[in-house]
């Protein structure tokens, strides 16, 4: 058996294969290092260019499954792809419990006034009565209650929040207070502190979060995004945010990434701009080795595939 690694996974993954596998190498722009023609597996590198795609799948036909470390795979799913007959997986899962973090680390961020406190210690001032807010008692709405939502569900239940949730299916789940619709989430919008995209992006969310939600938040609330920035309306947002529908937001990806510098979005004092890093520590890429090497097990030995997508939702 061949697979195809790419050259940024290459070096953890090669040592740990079974004696029998060939390997070839891939670099971001779809290179290889040998001879691909062969190969029936396919390990994508991190922020897969559809260009990229679309060469591997023309120099190697015979590709029977794809992983891809992401959990979103809207830029997999183009119309080349969906063309072959490919087994697709993603690493939903692996990113849930940075990311978890890092949504805690928004809130706190404007529940504790961090920006003001920042600017006290620079500017060398004492500030004798500075009031900050807490968590505790806070409601939370989480728009999609997956495995990114739920590890923040569980740590936000921690802070003692009142934590609300939103799935396709719904159904009780630990740490939610209430889990609803996707077609319910809309009216619990005014009630909510804190509002986390957590959905994949797919044909049905893209400008999910458009004007009427933004009108429909709570002035005081704070909009978070760790998901995908088309889920958002941009130029709505911008306005949201000008205007004062909504507190404030953090937000750790975008439509246009990198971020242009031009955009309004890095000067607004109520935003919170991260370069889409909310996943990213040095266990992150120990657990998506770890998923895709048993997934090649189980590959091997004609078992069940952890994580297939289903082409037809998009996730």
């Amino acid at each position: 058996m061949k697979i195809i690694l790419p050259v940024e996974l290459a070096v953890d993954i090669e040592p740990l294969l079974p004696f029998d596998i060939k390997f070839v190498r891939v670099d971001s722009d779809g290179n290889f290092d040998d001879d691909p023609s062969h190969a029936e597996v396919y390990l994508n590198g991190f922020k897969l260019k559809p260009t990229t795609l679309h060469k591997v799948l023309a120099a190697a036909p015979g590709i029977r499954w794809q992983h891809t470390p992401s959990s979103g795979v809207n830029h997999i799913l183009t119309p080349t792809f969906l063309e072959h007959d490919i087994i697709l997986t993603n690493g939903s899962g692996v990113h849930a419990i940075p990311i978890a973090e890092f949504v805690l680390n928004f809130m706190l961020y404007y529940a504790k006034n961090v920006h003001k406190l920042q600017n006290l210690q620079a500017n060398h001032h004492w500030f004798n009565w500075l009031e900050l807010e807490e968590l505790y008692n806070k409601t939370l709405l989480i728009v999609g209650a997956g495995n990114i939502g739920q590890e923040i569900a569980l740590r936000a239940k921690a802070f003692g929040m009142r934590i609300w949730g939103s799935r396709r299916h719904p159904e009780p789940l630990p740490n939610f207070d209430k889990i609803v619709g996707v077609n319910e989430w809309r009216s619990l919008l005014g009630e909510a502190d804190y509002v986390v995209v957590a959905t994949p992006l797919t044909p049905e969310t893209k400008g999910l979060i458009n004007a009427e939600v933004l009108r429909l938040m709570n002035p005081n609330a704070y909009l978070i995004n760790i998901a995908r920035g088309a889920i958002i309306d941009e130029s709505a947002l911008l306005t949201a945010l000008s205007e004062g529908w909504i507190a404030g937001a953090g937000l750790d990806t975008f439509v246009t990434e990198p971020l242009p510098p031009e955009s309004p979005f890095w000067s607004l004092p109520n935003v919170f701009v991260t370069p889409h890093c909310s996943a990213l520590t040095p266990q992150l890429r120990n657990r998506i080795v770890a998923l895709f090497l048993d997934n090649l097990a189980r590959y091997r030995h004609g078992e069940p595939l952890r994580n297939v997508v289903d082409k037809n939702t998009g996730y």
